[in-house]
């Protein structure tokens, strides 16, 4: 079975995740993004690079997605998870304004 096509800007944020890319995946929120993992939220380039070099990327994180979707003006991933700093099922809603992600929230499965 084939993986679920992402549509852009995800699938290009997904492959830099993938190779370990931190500052090609970082960019792609902006000086004004927003992750929110399972109700952690950081905002703002500098809390986000923090949070992805411990537990997202630099944990040499790896994002397989299963299924994408809609939810009005989100974008709905759910995805295999594998890091070094936790890994399961998880699902990534995401808001994109253009070619950046204004919101990346991470939740339960």
């Amino acid at each position: 079975m084939s993986a679920p096509a992402l549509p852009s800007p995800l699938a290009e944020f997904v492959a830099a995740v993938n190779r370990g890319d931190a500052a090609a995946a970082l960019a792609f929120f902006g000086r004004d993004g927003v992750v929110d993992d399972w109700g952690t939220r950081y905002v703002g380039a500098a809390a986000i690079a923090q949070w992805s070099a411990r537990e997202f990327v630099g944990a040499r994180g790896r994002l397989t997605p299963t299924r994408v979707g809609r939810d009005g003006g989100r974008i709905v991933v759910d995805a295999g998870w594998t890091s070094d700093f936790y890994s399961g099922d998880s699902r990534f809603v995401f808001t994109v304004d253009g070619a950046r992600i204004r919101e990346m929230r991470i939740v339960g499965h």
